[in-house]
This record gives C-alpha cells, sequence and structure tokens, in this order.
C-alpha cells in the first residue's frame, strides 16, 4: 500500500545526507554498469567467433596434400603427394555413413576471366553440388551447380558476388557467357559467401568439366566433408577426431606414404576449432560475470553499510516510535523501503548507461572478431531484479538491527 509519509522520510533522510547518498548510489551504478558492459562484451567475442565458422558448413573438415618428409618402402622424401578422384571415392566408400556433406575440389588461382571489354584475374574451383552447403554460400540469382551439371560435364559456372560486379556492373549475369583462360562457360548464377568479398572472387564449376577442358586429367586439390549430427557436443568432438585418424591412415596407405608423415596428407578438423574457441569464449564470460558480480558485491556492501549508520543516527527516533506502538516489522520495513529504493534508482542509472554506451559505440567497432557487443534485455532486467534483492539482503541487517532496538536504551542514546 502505497504511503506517502514513509516516502517523505525516505527523501529528508536522502536530501540530509546528499553526498554519502550520492558516492553510495555511484558504487552501485557502477557495479551493475561494469557488469553489462563486461557481459556486452563477451557477446560481441562470442558473435566475431560465431562470425568465423559461418564462413564454412559447421564442423568442416578439410583434406589436403603435401610433400613426404620421411622415406617409406624404397621411396624418398620429399615427394610431393597428388590426391586423385579414386582417394575420394576410396572415402567416400569406406566413410559414406558417417558423412553428413561431402565435396571435393580442384582449384586454380590467377585464371583470367572475361566478359565482353572486361577482364580481371580471379580463382577457379571445381567442385560437386554439396560444396554449396559447405561453403555456406548463398545463391542470389539463379541456381547453383547440380548433379546434371555433373553427369553432362556441362561448362556452366557460378560467379561471386565480386566477379559479378566487376565484370557486369548492373547488367544481368545469369544467362551471359564468360570466358576462362578461353574457354567459354555459360553463366547459371551468382553467390555471395559470409567470408566476404576474398570467397566471392571464385567461380564454381562442374569438377568434371573443370578437370576435362583444363587438362587436370583425375587431379583434384582439396577434399571436404561434414559429419552427422549428434546431441553432445563431445560425441561430434570424439567422432570427427576418430574420423579424421581414419582417413589419414587411409590416405596414406593408398598413397604410398608413412604411417607418421603428418607432411604428406594435412586435415584440418574445424570441430576442434570450436571446442577450443567456445572454451576459451565461456571461460572469458566466467571471468566477466565475476568480476561485474564481485563490483556489485561492493556496492550492496556499501549500501548495508550506509543503512547501519543511518539506524545509528536514527536510534532515538527509532526508540521513540517503538515506545509509541510501533510494531518491529514496522521498523524493518522503513529500514528496507529506504534500502531497496537506493539500490533500484542507482542500479536503473547503471544499467540505462550501460545499455546506452553499448547501442552508441557498439556499431563503430569494426573487427571481425568482435561484432555486434549487445547485452539481451531479459538478462539485463535479471541482472537489475537481482540487484534489487541484494539491495534488500543489504537493508535487512541494519533493518533487523533497528528492530531489536529496546525503547528505554534508544530514548538514552545521544
Amino acid at each position: 500500500m502505497f504511503n506517502i509519509e514513509r516516502w517523505q522520510e525516505i527523501f529528508q533522510a536522502i536530501a540530509k545526507n546528499r553526498l554519502r547518498t550520492f558516492l553510495t548510489g555511484i558504487s552501485v551504478a557502477s557495479g551493475i554498469f561494469i557488469l553489462v558492459i563486461l557481459l556486452g562484451v563477451g557477446n560481441g567475442l562470442q558473435n566475431g567467433i560465431e562470425k568465423q565458422f559461418e564462413r564454412d558448413a559447421t564442423g568442416l573438415i578439410e583434406v589436403w596434400s603435401g610433400v613426404t618428409s620421411k622415406e617409406y618402402k624404397g621411396l624418398n622424401p620429399g615427394r610431393r603427394i597428388q590426391m586423385h578422384n579414386s582417394d575420394y571415392d576410396m572415402a567416400l566408400q569406406k566413410f559414406g555413413h558417417q558423412m553428413d556433406k561431402k565435396s571435393a575440389s580442384v582449384n586454380n588461382w590467377g585464371v583470367t576471366i572475361v566478359f565482353g571489354k572486361e577482364t580481371g584475374n580471379y580463382q577457379y574451383r571445381g567442385v560437386y553440388p554439396e560444396h554449396q552447403a559447405i561453403e555456406n554460400a548463398t545463391v542470389i540469382a539463379g541456381r547453383f551447380i547440380n548433379h546434371n551439371d555433373i553427369v553432362n560435364f556441362e561448362k556452366v559456372a557460378v560467379i561471386g558476388a565480386k566477379i559479378k560486379f566487376d565484370l557486369f556492373k548492373d547488367a544481368e549475369a545469369v544467362g551471359q557467357v564468360i570466358t576462362i583462360n578461353g574457354i567459354p562457360f555459360k553463366v547459371i548464377g551468382v553467390f555471395t559467401d559470409p567470408a566476404g568479398e576474398r570467397e566471392e572472387t571464385r567461380a564454381y564449376l562442374p569438377i568434371g568439366t573443370t578437370q576435362k577442358v583444363f587438362g587436370r586429367g583425375e587431379d583434384i586439390s582439396n577434399m571436404f566433408y561434414t559429419l552427422n549430427k549428434h546431441e553432445r557436443f563431445e560425441d561430434a568432438v570424439a567422432e570427427s577426431n576418430k574420423f579424421t585418424e581414419d582417413l589419414k591412415a587411409l590416405l596414406r596407405s593408398k598413397n604410398m606414404v608413412a604411417p607418421d608423415d603428418d607432411s604428406a596428407i594435412n586435415v584440418h578438423n574445424s570441430v576442434e576449432d570450436q571446442k577450443q574457441f567456445y572454451d576459451l569464449n565461456l571461460y572469458i564470460r566466467l571471468f566477466f560475470w565475476w568480476v561485474g558480480i564481485c563490483t556489485i558485491i561492493a556496492g550492496v556492501v556499501g549500501v548495508s553499510n550506509i543503512m547501519l549508520i543511518i539506524v545509528k543516527e536514527r536510534t532515538k527516533e527509532i526508540g521513540i516510535r517503538k515506545a509509541l506502538g510501533a510494531p518491529p516489522i514496522s521498523i524493518v520495513a522503513m529500514i528496507l523501503h529506504e534500502s531497496i529504493f537506493l539500490t533500484t534508482i542507482s542500479g536503473f542509472i547503471g544499467l540505462l548507461m550501460s545499455l546506452l554506451l553499448l547501442e552508441l559505440v557498439g556499431p563503430m567497432i569494426d573487427s571481425e572478431y568482435f561484432l555486434n557487443p549487445q547485452v539481451d534485455f531479459n538478462i539485463a532486467i535479471t541482472t537489475l531484479i537481482l540487484l534489487i534483492i541484494a539491495g534488500a539482503l543489504a537493508g535487512f541487517f541494519p533493518a533487523y538491527r533497528a528492530a531489536k532496538i529496546k525503547p528505554i536504551i534508544a530514548l538514552r542514546d545521544e
């Protein structure tokens, strides 16, 4: 029930001790301000990490070959290993039941792509249809390579948005014919990639067509896989690690590479990277929570000390109230009311200032590893509620002490 006299008492107490109240409020406001800012920074780091993984499919495993570093079965070190279609087919036959998405590619950089009078140096990559999901590419015009393009060795191309802008400007690209190193290809689609402009300087072609028209034979440059999903992250990591080791063993055996030669067959497992990044992000966020909560506790302790001082200063007044018949619960409510009011107002100001700062400064931060440092509104409100509860606890002990004061002793207080 609203009690105007109670509020008058609170404002009179604040007015009598403006500096003390102001400093206490600053300590509480700074506590929630620091906590929300740290949570925003933690979210910014997590968003940056997630953005990095958006470049490719989640849990991507990529394979490429290198140079042998050890002698094996009479073969000298220093041999360059070249993977072929048979490597991809063998892996698919052996481990296909574990795979969700799969593709191989044959690549070349610095190729000349021409349309009309426009020309530029880009990259082509011969791939299978599932490569779109593996690269997380979005087709914004036309379509991606399909099964018919593969089996019929169609000379078609899906170009990146950067190539489209350079060669076609505002004109329609789908349906036009470009030449790649002098070979004509029909543009069937335009794509964008979350990794940005560097990835959009590629032209995707059917892998068989690429091998045929550019004289690449059965060569492939890379193999890409994602594995079937698991409910538990630990299970996904364990399976991806086993898959990686089994795949390396298979390819080493086929290509006459020593079982312990780590330079000839290279496999990058992004599932393990995800675990490391998310573990690091979790530790950072826990540290931020710890620092922020400690700061809030310091502010709440300050409120409790202030309430103790107020109780001491108002001992005689409390004695008179009790002598006139005021029940202990009314004394407790009086102290709690002031404590909760002070922490609520201070906490709200700190919360508002932190959210405004994140809203103003967040969009100005330009970093691929730090994006959109915002705080979920529900979390922000939850922190404020927790602060109010802490304020109530901070006021309870001084209030309990006030309620236990005997009137006769209080009236003697000077």
